[in-house]
């Protein structure tokens, strides 16, 4: 079976490197340090500092473990290298309106970087999937847990490059 790659944008990657390094340079090391001081106080079966820290460790090493599996598989890709800046692909910032012209502007990014409520959503999301390949004034159906809804693609615009 192969790895599954996982679209990512610059800034994304670079967030989710961040987040590793913080954990493996800073967090974990502080960790390490109050359980090695926790564990020379004595009984550790009643010992609060020694096992929370304990648990503290395994959860920042278990963060980092799925935050390397997450770099590994990473693709990432640059929208504003896009091509073809006529149809959506990973990286747009589409408009798009529904059939009572409410307009909502979302942009298409890795599912690890996704934020909906700042309109940034994910890869493989069901609004996005329905909007991939489509133009401006496409009709796309989406169908969403309350039933499927239309919406028409306004704009496209893609980030312009350095």
């Amino acid at each position: 079976m192969a790895e599954r790659t996982n679209p990512i944008t610059p800034a994304g990657f670079a967030a989710l490197r961040e987040r590793y390094e913080q954990l493996f340079a800073v967090d974990r090391p502080a960790v390490v340090e109050i359980v090695h001081w926790a564990a020379g106080n004595g009984d550790r079966s009643e010992n609060g500092d020694y096992i929370y820290g304990r648990q503290k460790l395994r959860a920042i090493d278990r963060e980092l473990g799925q935050l390397s599996k997450k770099m590994k598989a990473a693709q990432i890709l640059d929208p504003s290298q896009q091509g073809d800046r006529s149809r959506i692909f990973f990286g747009a910032c589409v408009t798009i309106a529904d059939v009572d012209d409410v307009h909502r502007t979302i942009t298409i990014v890795g599912d690890d970087e996704a934020d909906a409520s700042n309109g940034r959503i994910g890869w493989n999301a069901p609004l996005s999937r329905a909007l991939r390949g489509a133009r401006v004034g496409d009709v796309k159906t989406v169908n969403l847990p309350t039933g499927p809804k239309e919406w028409e693609i306004i704009s496209i615009d893609y980030p312009l490059g350095e």
